[in-house]
């Protein structure tokens, strides 16, 4: 095998690396950042958890408010007294 020949086998070798290589990653949803880093892309069940979380988050916060908000067993307490008066 001459020198010519083996340059054109490595780069025959490298092509059909590089083309399995992105065949792979495209089937199992791997993309690359701007840096090279691999990423796996998100899945179509990925937006439906973004969805949960955030409504979780809002029932939290909802809870957290009515569990540190005093205001209202305050005010309850003052009208039972009221009543309690008359």
């Amino acid at each position: 095998m001459n020198p010519f020949e083996m340059v054109v086998a490595i780069i025959i070798v490298i092509t059909i690396g590089k083309v399995l290589s992105t065949r792979y990653r495209a089937k199992h949803g791997i993309i690359e950042d701007q840096n090279g880093n691999e990423i796996a892309a998100p899945s179509q069940g990925t937006g439906r958890l973004q969805e949960d979380v955030k409504y979780l988050k809002e029932r939290v916060a909802v809870l957290e408010k009515i569990a540190t908000d005093d205001r209202g067993a305050r005010e309850l307490e003052n009208e039972i007294e009221k009543l309690r008066d008359r």
